[in-house]
């Protein structure tokens, strides 16, 4: 790989830098990468959601390289167990003693590829290494390498064997994406090119891992004015009494819309926080919290939970 330039660029052009990059690749996708880029920097885990060959791996690949993280993939099996993920205690001969071997759960970015093909005990495996960053066995807790990033894809829950996530599994997602279908000239233009795979071994760093840990944290510290605050909750509040929905956006789902917020701002270069960028992170990240369906299918509700809240 490329190294890092001695002198790095400000945040939001090293990360825009970041989104170019992996959007040579993914063509035609800019809004779900700019997404996805700002679930990365607001520590969060990601979530897509489309049929088989839309690009799914092929973005959880770029992401890692351009960030210059760890990355493991694990595809998911009927037949998986929780161990197969965080790993086990092994008995060795030599010390006659058991010893935890790690699994592939031990790195920074971990692509759960089809996740709801898995077993509900295993899919509820990865809930406290998401929340807590850590795995608990054999009576031991063992912290993940930082940051940890999980990207997780998945099929539409009508396809054969597919177990639809739990609400406690969707709520660890920071936020759910679906890329769809490329545009005309895109796959045009992917028909014409190189197999995009090829094109990840070549593809250079913008960022690293103590460079990623800074914009996470200068990521928290953007400012929130108290109405901005106040429309946050409004838009919760409205979710939970007006929109006429089973039940509304939790108090931490108000906190993962504000956490997104914020990482959109620091993506556009600035230090505060605008309604603007509460509604461009709004479906991504409120509405598989929502019960709202499949991915395609609660876009089109977003615009009209946010029509209903007036802008502060």
């Amino acid at each position: 790989m490329t190294p890092l330039p001695h002198s790095p660029l400000p945040p939001h052009q090293a990360l825009e830098e970041a989104r170019q990059r992996v959007g040579q690749i993914l063509l035609g996708k800019e809004d779900a990468l700019r997404l996805a880029l700002a679930c990365l920097v607001a520590g969060g885990h990601l979530l897509l959601e489309d049929l088989p060959g839309m690009g799914k791996t092929v973005l959880a690949h770029a992401l890692a390289r351009v960030t210059g993280l760890g990355f493991k993939r694990v595809q998911f099996t009927s037949d998986m167990l929780p161990g197969d993920l965080t790993g086990a205690p092994v008995f060795d001969r030599d010390r006659g003693s058991f010893q935890f071997h790690p699994g592939p759960i031990f790195t920074q970015v971990l692509l759960a590829d089809e996740i709801n093909r898995a077993s509900p005990k295993t899919q509820s495996a990865l809930l406290e290494a998401m929340e807590e960053k850590q795995v608990s066995s054999d009576g031991c807790s063992r912290s993940l390498p930082l940051p940890f990033f999980v990207i997780a894809t998945q099929n539409p829950v009508d396809q054969m064997s597919t177990n639809p996530l739990p609400e406690a599994q969707l709520d660890r997602f920071l936020m759910r994406l679906s890329l769809g279908y490329p545009d005309a000239a895109a796959e045009l233009e992917i028909l014409r090119g190189e197999d995009r795979r090829e094109l990840l071994e070549n593809l250079a760093p913008t960022l690293d891992e103590t460079r990623l840990l800074a914009l996470q944290q200068q990521a928290r510290e953007i400012h929130a004015a108290e109405p901005l605050l106040a429309y946050v909750r409004a838009l919760a509040e409205h979710t939970r009494h007006g929109a006429g929905l089973r039940y509304g956006l939790s108090p931490r789902g108000s906190q993962a819309l504000l956490a997104a917020a914020r990482a959109w701002a620091l993506l556009d270069g600035r230090d505060h926080v605008l309604p603007g960028d509460v509604q461009a992170v709004f479906p991504a990240v409120a509405l598989h919290r929502l019960g709202l369906g499949d991915a395609r299918e609660a876009e089109r509700a977003a615009a009209p939970l946010l029509a209903a809240v007036p802008l502060p």
